[in-house]
């Protein structure tokens, strides 16, 4: 079982994460937004941060980067649906994120978190779920 931190900006898509992750075992804590994720990753160990790239006001890779200082062992995932924009945008996290691109089945997501979550070894700088 995995703590993750969940930043996504659509109601329905963060519902939809929270209660797959949860079935599968794992803590949530849902946010709507960047500022909010932010504010967990200081206060308590979370094992992932799993964030949308394109959400108002604080943005997933501006939230990562501030992650990373309060928190430098969580890893982090990105979900969007821009992954050529977030990979030109990654700089520094490059390799400490992997990226999945939108659209995917919920049940390969919570794989690719399960199987992240297992890796030693730092990730490959992006990847694609296949959808269903």
């Amino acid at each position: 079982m995995a703590r993750i931190v969940l930043a996504e900006d659509d109601n329905s898509m963060r519902s939809f994460l929270t209660t797959a992750l949860e079935r599968a075992g794992h803590q949530v804590y849902a946010c709507e937004n960047g500022e909010k994720a932010l504010a967990a990753v200081g206060t308590k160990n979370y094992d992932l941060l799993l964030s949308d790239i394109v959400m108002p006001g604080m943005d997933g890779i501006t939230l990562a980067r501030h992650a990373v200082q309060e928190a430098p062992d969580t890893k982090i995932m990105f979900i969007t649906g821009f992954a050529a924009i977030a990979m030109t945008q990654l700089g520094d996290l490059k390799h400490k994120a992997e990226v999945y691109t939108k659209p995917f089945h919920l049940r390969d997501l919570v794989r690719q978190v399960e199987t992240f979550l297992a890796q030693d070894s730092l990730p490959p700088s992006t990847s694609a779920l296949p959808s269903a």
